[in-house]
C-alpha cells in the first residue's frame, strides 16, 4: 500500500476551473497582504515596500528606510511640491550554474514610497546618508516651524 499526499485542490476538480482560479487568487491576495510583499506573476517579479520610520524632533524630521542588499546607487530621492519620493530597485541575484534554490523568501523588484512633507522644510538642506542597509534622510525645519514657548503670566 502506498501513501498518497492529500491535495485539497484535487477535491475541487468537479468545480469549474474558474472557481479554482478565484480561490488561488484570493489565497495569493491574503498571503501577500499578511507578508507585506506579493508576487506579480504577470511579470515574474515580487512587489515589495521597504519599512520606514519617520520621526520629528525640535530641529528636523528624520526618515529611516530599511533597504537591505541595496547600494546608494540603487536608490533615487526626489522632492517636488512638498512630496518626498524614494524609489529604487532590488535586483534578483543570478543563479549560479549547477545550483538550484530550495526556498526563496526575499523580495526583489522595484519600489517607490512617497510622503507628504510639511510646508516648513528647508528643501535646500535635505541630506541623505546610507549605512548598513539603512537610508537616513534628514530634513531641517524652517524657523517658523519650530515650537516656541510662550510664557503665561498669572494675575
Amino acid at each position: 500500500m502506498s501513501l498518497i499526499r492529500w491535495n485539497p485542490e484535487r477535491e475541487l476538480t468537479p468545480f469549474p476551473s474558474d472557481i479554482v482560479n478565484i480561490q488561488r487568487g484570493i489565497n495569493r491576495m491574503f498571503d501577500s497582504f499578511f507578508s507585506g510583499t506579493g508576487w506579480d506573476e504577470e511579470i515574474g517579479t515580487s512587489v515589495w515596500s521597504p519599512a520606514v520610520d519617520i520621526a520629528e524632533n525640535e530641529n528636523e524630521y528624520v526618515v529611516k528606510m530599511e533597504l537591505p542588499g541595496l547600494g546608494k546607487d540603487d536608490v533615487k530621492i526626489t522632492t517636488q511640491e512638498n512630496i518626498l519620493t524614494v524609489r529604487g530597485e532590488k535586483k534578483k541575484e543570478k543563479e549560479a550554474k549547477g545550483s538550484s534554490f530550495h526556498r526563496i523568501e526575499r523580495s526583489y523588484g522595484e519600489f517607490q514610497r512617497s510622503f507628504t512633507l510639511p510646508g516648513t522644510i528647508k528643501h535646500e538642506e535635505i541630506a541623505a546618508t546610507f549605512k548598513d542597509g539603512i537610508l537616513t534622510i534628514t530634513m531641517p525645519k524652517e524657523e517658523l516651524a519650530k515650537a516656541k514657548a510662550i510664557e503665561v503670566k498669572v494675575r
